[in-house]
């Protein structure tokens, strides 16, 4: 779970609303209580929301409890991170990356201007 107040927690119920119904960027952790690789990550993660609060909308899934949104997106491994721009899956990160890497990816996706509707 997440301690920061910048990162909301999704499921299977509100998924579209939150993620998929979300003008701009939204970046989705999706995770498990019991996966090493996703407590790794989770403190950039987190760090990373209050860094672009406002400008990125941060959620998590517990994949063992939203199994639906899991499968829906091709998810099979974890930590997965999907960054969605206007409802639209545009980027994926797939397993403990360095904080590097998931500090360059929400540098560039954030500052990727949203194409006009």
């Amino acid at each position: 779970m997440s301690d920061t107040k910048n990162v909301v927690t999704v499921g299977d119920a509100d998924f579209g609303a939150e993620i998929e119904g979300h003008a701009g960027l939204a970046v989705v952790d999706f995770w498990a209580a019991w996966c090493g690789p996703c407590r790794l990550i989770a403190p950039v993660v987190d760090q990373l929301a209050g860094e672009y609060a406002g400008r990125v909308k941060v959620a998590k899934l517990d994949t063992d409890a939203n199994p639906r949104t899991m499968s829906r997106f091709g998810v099979r491994s974890i930590p997965t991170l999907l960054f969605f721009r206007d409802g639209q899956v545009v980027d994926r990160v797939v397993g403990a990356v360095p904080k590097g890497q998931l500090v360059e990816r929400f540098a560039r996706l954030a500052a990727a201007p949203t194409p006009a509707a």
